[in-house]
């Protein structure tokens, strides 16, 4: 893709072109083995950018090339108890696999950056598959490092329960 046009912007979730991009990039990355393999249920294709609008901490940014959506970040604000001010938690990362290594992970980690310091923002969180070694390079390359408050308590670990 020697004249790719790239355009990344923070969606409108009322943007029917924008919530489509969404549900099918995100769809892309969970039929990934790194997204669990599975395509996503068509309900939840059909209300996320809908349900995402309800909530007002929630932000998505995406990248277009050449007019096709080829990537997607899902954030949330979060708020650090430590710092006494909003944080971003990005939740999802994802670039279409044909249009990885054109750096678009690392054009929209910018625009959350930006996006997270215009709402006065202490920091960037997120997680990462251990085996996940592309996005680790990514994310490390854009100055994300594995937390750790004491490195003799080691890392940390992001547990869940579903519910």
């Amino acid at each position: 893709m020697e004249s790719a046009e790239i355009l990344v912007l923070q969606a409108s979730y009322t943007n029917a072109l924008h919530a489509e991009a969404i549900s099918l990039v995100l769809n892309h990355y969970a039929e990934d083995p790194m997204g669990g393999g599975h395509s996503l249920p068509v309900d939840v294709l059909e209300n996320l950018a809908g349900e995402l609008a309800k909530r007002p901490h929630a932000f998505s940014v995406l990248a277009f090339v050449n007019g096709e959506p080829a990537g997607l970040v899902n954030c949330f604000e979060g708020f650090s108890t430590f710092a006494c001010k909003p944080l971003v938690n990005v939740h999802d990362v994802a670039v279409v696999k044909k249009f990885r290594g054109l750096g678009l992970s690392q054009k929209m980690l910018q625009k959350v950056e930006d996006i997270a310091r215009q709402r006065g923002c202490c920091k960037i969180t997120l997680e990462v598959l251990e085996g996940n070694a592309i996005a680790q390079a990514s994310y490390g390359k854009f100055g994300f490092a594995a937390g750790m408050f004491d490195p003799a308590h080691g890392r940390m670990l992001f547990w869940t329960k579903a519910l």
